[in-house]
């Protein structure tokens, strides 16, 4: 039994033992293409996915075509998030959803003892592995900060340069003189009053 299997059963026996069966059972499995819908995928990508170990079939049926339940096609959609949102790819997957597959055991197997020293191995277990994949993120967070740090000095450049090239391309404001336009009036001259009597200068 593989990783994603073991996942599984453990999810289902966190659910009560409920077993898929396409006979009236707790469960209802799909078909490959209504899987691959709901999941946002294509078929091809669905076994692709397989093909690499991240998710395993719930049940085939009698003809030997696979079967998905809600646990697989959640898996697949985690897969996409992790791909879309996170940029991780495929070995970085591989290794996050293993270290999820195992957690659900361990979750099985903490509900299932109370043991004080089975619960302490349980727990030292979960914290190397999440201090181990913590380790892993926070390497690739890095790497994406450093890139968005040379994103944001490259805007910064473009930004400065249009900028510069607005300016360049501005046409120059026309220069004041003394001169009238050709065709414009020049205002009046004030009337000066000499003895009473008003005469233009």
């Amino acid at each position: 039994m593989n990783a994603a299997e073991q996942t599984a059963a453990a999810a289902r026996q966190l659910d009560g033992g409920a077993e898929m069966a396409e006979d009236g059972g707790q469960e209802r499995l799909v078909a490959i293409g209504v899987a691959a819908c709901r999941a946002g995928v294509s078929e091809r990508t669905l076994r692709y996915y397989e093909q690499l170990g991240l998710v395993t079939p719930a049940a085939h049926s009698p003809g030997g075509s696979r079967r998905y339940g809600e646990a697989e096609i959640e898996r697949v959609q985690r897969i996409r998030e992790l791909q879309e949102l996170l940029g991780l790819n495929l070995e970085e997957i591989r290794a996050l959803l293993e270290r999820d597959d195992r957690r659900a055991v361990l979750k099985v197997a903490w509900e299932s003892s109370d043991d004080p020293t089975v619960r302490r191995a349980i727990l030292e277990e979960a914290i190397a592995a999440n201090a181990g994949l913590r380790e892993r993120l926070a390497v690739k967070r890095d790497r994406i900060d450093a890139v968005i740090i040379d994103l944001d000095e490259r805007l910064e450049r473009y930004r400065q340069l249009l900028s510069d090239c607005t300016a360049a391309a501005s046409p120059p404001l026309p220069r004041t003189t003394g001169t009238t336009a050709p065709g414009t009036r020049r205002p009046a001259e004030p009337l000066r009053y000499v003895s009473g009597v008003s005469r233009q200068p």
